[in-house]
């Protein structure tokens, strides 16, 4: 019954000030036990850049401290606490040596490919086979 009344008086005077009542939120009140908690954090933020709260809060509570994990997700955002995203890798620069699109032949002995294949023989032995082929003779005889 008294939440029903305090909350008809804070619409009342929300009403009479022209405010919405979304707008009207209660302090927090930070406690002395917070604040061994909120330094806790911080030291462990610094030294596990890459974990957030979730891995905090079973850190914490292996290591005695009692705190569920909706206050540790609290006092973490408070905090201003993030894991850094993940930055992405970096292309290399400058000019490669092996172009990106395929070089076309335009004259015979221009552009040649080159393939490796592998066999094996019936008593066991490796075979080694390197293929060559003219790129130009070859682009000929499909035409």
């Amino acid at each position: 019954m008294f939440q029903d009344r305090t909350r008809a008086v804070g619409a009342r005077a929300c009403q009479i000030v022209g405010q919405h009542r979304s707008t009207q939120r209660r302090e927090v009140i930070r406690t002395k036990g917070d604040d061994a908690l909120r330094a806790r954090l911080h030291a462990f933020s610094r030294k596990h850049k890459r974990w957030g709260y979730r891995k905090a809060w079973g850190v914490l509570r292996n290591e005695g401290w009692v705190a569920n994990r909706k206050k540790i997700q609290r006092l973490w955002r408070e905090e201003g606490l993030k894991v850094p995203s993940r930055t992405r890798k970096r292309r290399r620069l400058g000019t490669s040596t092996c172009p990106a699109d395929r070089l076309r032949a335009q004259r015979p002995d221009h552009v040649w490919a080159l393939d490796f294949q592998f066999d094996q023989t019936s008593d066991g032995k490796i075979l080694k086979l390197l293929n060559i082929v003219d790129e130009h003779a070859r682009e000929r005889s499909r035409s």
